[in-house]
């Protein structure tokens, strides 16, 4: 039987994701086979942020968008994607993203971020205390609801905002992620220019890979961000 495209991606995320995720210990024998740790202090292999394709392949990415009237489709709550997700020990999401992306960062017992220095791409600030620094989803959860993830399971939908495998989450600093809300690029772009080209490359893949559409001047204004890429 043949999948739908996007039905397979989502499938994809989810086992990707659930290779990273850690729950609670099992609790069934078989579960945790001898020599393999449950929950645990130990980090997911992925330790990287995610880079997105080059601009080429953005470009034939952002080609192969379906472009559609976005409209509010009735129904959006964020507490339809569920998160931050545990990870691994007592690291959720959040804490996972605030240590990959922040220098010198200590964190408690309880994996809380204590110490440590941010640079917000979005804005070209540094941010001193984890109290300032928002995680923030590249493509909105609003902005995936009316362009495709209404349709989705809760599973996939958890796998979409926890997403630690493609571009889909940066710690950046409060303020930006609240001016961006859940803007697309033709109504919020970066403040720091610089980075255009990357957030763009970032918002084309995770478009997709989850065959989200994109409206006309979303796919335009990716288009023109696209062109401050230095190819």
């Amino acid at each position: 039987m043949t999948r739908h495209p996007r039905r397979t991606a989502l499938l994809a995320a989810v086992s990707a994701l659930a290779g990273l995720a850690f729950t609670a210990a099992p609790t069934t024998a078989t579960a945790a086979a001898p020599h393999t740790p449950a929950a645990s202090s130990q980090a997911p292999a992925v330790r990287d942020l995610p880079e997105p394709p080059d601009a080429v392949k953005a470009r034939e990415l952002l080609a192969g968008l379906v472009v559609a009237d976005e409209n509010d489709v009735p129904g959006y709550s964020r507490s339809k994607f569920p998160h931050w997700i545990t990870q691994y020990g007592a690291c959720d999401t959040r804490e996972v993203v605030l240590q990959r992306d922040g220098q010198g960062v200590v964190q408690d017992d309880q994996c809380r971020a204590v110490a440590g220095t941010w640079y917000s791409e979005y804005d070209g600030r540094t941010i001193e205390t984890a109290s300032g620094i928002d995680i923030d989803h590249v493509v909105p959860l609003k902005e995936a609801w009316r362009s495709g993830a209404s349709e989705w399971t809760t599973p996939e939908r958890r796998a979409f905002a926890n997403d630690l495998v493609h571009p889909q989450v940066i710690a950046v600093s409060a303020s930006s992620n609240r001016q961006k809300s859940d803007k697309d690029p033709n109504k919020w772009k970066p403040s720091l220019v610089s980075y255009h080209c990357t957030y763009s490359r970032a918002w084309i893949s995770v478009k997709a890979t989850y065959h989200l559409t994109a409206d006309l001047g979303e796919a335009t204004a990716l288009a023109q961000m696209l062109d401050t890429c230095h190819t």
